[in-house]
């Protein structure tokens, strides 16, 4: 640094003759302005440190790190202006296009026929029928009235003992009291459209006449979670048997309103995505634990990205998301010095990387030629990483090339797992099916805030898990 350049020289560079004339009273002062000008060089470095992983921090985006593009407007991030293109807005020339369908005669509740009084040429009185009507049809909803019924449990007396008998009945008169249709619309409304406790008792109220108590949608949300509750344990059988799935989790707060969480731990929700069925589970934790719970006896390929949770796989049933390798990459290539050129060299292996890929999903490439290109990018990614890794540091140093270092040798570990997809059929080389089936769980998050009990979050899951699927 141009401070260590001014430093001036040590004692061990003064010739012993002048130093041995030197006064005490000025060795010790020289001596202490040299401990003084060291300690303050260690600082310097340290703060230049701190100083480029902060401006690495602020510059974080969607592009460069795990954060979601909502937060990169925050940022002063502006999108890409989309330019104008020649055409006008609208139908173009030759669209086909797509009109309003005609509902059958049959669903007609009435048919109206309007004929012309006179001639609008010459006002002559017109008469006869026309057997193709321009037809217009006007929809309206129908009047809905809640269909209410009413059980009369009459109570007799013995004409014997004089006892009094009431029928009863146990389904009738412990129930909820609502009938299928109306815990399904509860259900829908506060899973597949994520509407409030509020929300959904005003809109029943407001489309179908029906009046009910917050509490009794609460009770109406457990009710229709206990009913779809054997078939999505049959959907979490249904995807642990599968050959791949992509997996992936994020956070959703669990309380302690029933107990069930005394300890105030992190709820996380999890997804076990697969071609056919989703399924979704909030735990306590995003361990290896809550993994392999989530997992069971899979085994097939999963693919997700390198959070530790997913360390304890097979590299070989294991395929590491090239979407989150491209954010690492992207990080590295803003750094300065090595970290930037290394950085910049990965990401173009990894652009044509999915060239190639896009051609062999399009059928402009075959699975032979893909794998004979891809060989020669692992081999260009492999030696780009142990150069990477090759650079001396210390355990506890924090610079920007520290990171670098770190990352890949990290990917070092987990190499052979980049790769599955090329030679695998039916593999995807990104985790991009989990993140966009979270994505309508995030939402359900930012607006609840999670749930308040593990009836709550079993809800959740359970829900996701039927509408996703």
């Amino acid at each position: 640094s141009s401070m260590a350049e001014k430093s001036p020289p040590s004692i061990d560079e003064i010739s012993h003759a002048d130093w041995d004339k030197t006064p005490e009273s000025v060795k010790q002062l020289v001596k202490s302005l040299i401990g003084r000008i060291e300690h303050l060089e260690w600082q310097y470095e340290e703060l230049k440190a701190e100083n480029q992983l902060l401006k690495e921090q602020v510059k974080q985006t969607s592009k460069n790190s795990s954060k979601p593009p909502s937060q990169d407007l925050s940022k002063g991030f502006k999108a890409k202006e989309k330019k104008q293109g020649k055409q006008k807005p609208g139908g173009q020339l030759g669209h086909i296009g797509h009109e309003r369908g005609l509902y059958p005669v049959e669903q007609c509740q009435s048919v109206k026929d309007h004929y012309p009084d006179s001639c609008i040429e010459c006002g002559e009185a017109l008469k006869g029928n026309d057997s193709e009507p321009y037809r217009i049809q006007v929809v309206e909803n129908p009047p809905v009235v809640p269909q209410v019924s009413e059980h009369r449990f009459h109570s007799l007396q013995c004409q014997r003992c004089g006892g009094l008998t009431r029928s009863w009945d146990e389904t009738i008169i412990n129930g909820s009291g609502y009938g299928e249709r109306v815990v399904a619309h509860v259900g829908v409304l506060s899973g597949q459209y994520r509407q409030s406790h509020r929300m959904v008792q005003e809109l029943l109220g407001e489309l179908f006449g029906i009046r009910l108590s917050l509490g009794s949608v609460n009770r109406l949300r457990q009710e229709i979670s206990q009913a779809v509750a054997p078939v999505v344990a049959q959907a979490h059988q249904y995807v642990q048997a599968q050959g791949y799935a992509n997996v992936d989790e994020t956070s959703f707060a669990q309380g302690n309103g029933d107990g069930k969480n005394p300890d105030g731990r992190k709820g996380w929700l999890w997804v076990m995505v697969t071609p056919l069925v989703s399924y979704f589970a909030v735990f306590l934790g995003r361990s290896q634990a809550m993994c392999q719970q989530l997992l069971g006896e899979f085994n097939g390929i999963v693919s997700s990205d390198r959070f530790s949770a997913y360390s304890g796989l097979n590299l070989e049933h294991r395929q590491v998301c090239w979407a989150h390798l491209k954010r690492d990459f992207t990080r590295i290539s803003e750094r300065s010095g090595v970290s930037g050129e290394l950085g910049r060299a990965l990401l173009a292996q990894q652009r044509l990387l999915f060239e190639q890929w896009h051609r062999v999903r399009d059928g402009t490439l075959c699975r032979g030629g893909f794998i004979t290109i891809a060989t020669s990018m692992q081999r260009q990614v492999h030696t780009l990483l142990e150069k990477g890794a090759g650079y001396d540091i210390t355990d506890a140093q924090k610079t920007p090339l520290a990171k670098t270092v770190r990352t890949c040798r990290q990917l070092l570990k987990v190499e052979s797992a980049l790769w599955t997809f090329v030679t695998t059929e039916g593999i995807e080389p990104t985790n991009n099916a989990a993140e966009r089936a979270l994505r309508p769980a995030m939402l359900w998050r930012k607006n609840s805030f999670g749930s308040q009990s593990q009836q709550g979050s079993l809800f959740v899951s359970r829900m996701l898990t039927v509408v996703t699927t």
